[in-house]
């Protein structure tokens, strides 16, 4: 929209499809969805015609050297570094459900990642991590942390719970923006409600006692995952 608006609302779709990368009918769509067309014109900044507040001002450049007041990001570059501000040039004009979507894909392929990283093979799997080490009398000291399968089963169960929470809270996000012709909005629905029953079956087997939220869930998941494994056997 930003492109099509900061061309004086002429630039071609197709021609903003073809810098973006995607297609031309998914332009139309979100030109359709969002009502391009009705979207007021702003104000210019400045004077406005026959304003003669500027007169005997002989303009120039801008302000003195070093003032950076007129950059849109000017303020916020004195406390961010360098890095932040330039991947927020390059994602200024990109479109919220976008961005929103993207976040999605992340979170769904952290989850994945973790759970490749900290998968148990089985209830004997134990990994040896050395903690420091540090000069002695006879040689290095070594001092080494033993991961148990049911320490790491339960570190990754909780890391897990937590991308959950995230995923489930952009798929809402994105659910309630995204036009109802949206080809993504099936398949998120389907992994929406796979997330509620998760979430569901947790709540439900949870009990109470002074655990933490995060421990209680993920107790209750591993009864899940346990209770669903049996009626798969029983089949």
């Amino acid at each position: 929209m930003r492109l099509w608006i900061k061309s004086g609302r002429e630039r071609k779709l197709t021609d903003i499809a073809e810098e973006l990368g995607i297609s031309a009918s998914l332009v139309r769509k979100w030109k359709f969805s969002d009502k391009w067309d009705e979207i007021p014109v702003k104000r210019k900044r400045g004077g406005q015609p026959g304003n003669k507040n500027a007169v005997g001002n002989s303009g120039g450049p801008g302000g003195p050297e070093g003032n950076d007041y007129a950059l849109k990001h000017g303020y916020y570059a004195k406390y961010l570094p360098e890095a932040v501000l330039q991947i927020a040039k390059e994602i200024e004009d990109a479109d919220p459900l976008e961005m929103i979507w993207s976040n999605i894909v992340i979170l769904q392929a952290k989850l994945l990642h973790g759970q490749q990283i900290t998968h148990v093979t089985d209830k004997d799997d134990m990994t040896k991590v050395l903690k420091k080490k540090k000069p002695g009398q006879f040689g290095t000291e070594k001092e080494w942390e033993l991961q148990f399968a049911h320490d790491k089963h339960a570190n990754a169960s909780k890391a897990d719970v937590l991308v959950m929470r995230e995923l489930r809270s952009a798929i809402k996000q994105f659910l309630s923006a995204a036009p109802e012709n949206d080809e993504r909005r099936a398949k998120l629905e389907l992994m929406h409600a796979q997330l509620d029953r998760t979430k569901a079956e947790a709540e439900k087997l949870k009990g109470g006692g002074k655990k933490s939220e995060a421990e209680d869930w993920v107790a209750a998941l591993k009864q899940a995952a346990e209770k669903r494994k049996e009626k798969v056997k029983g089949v």
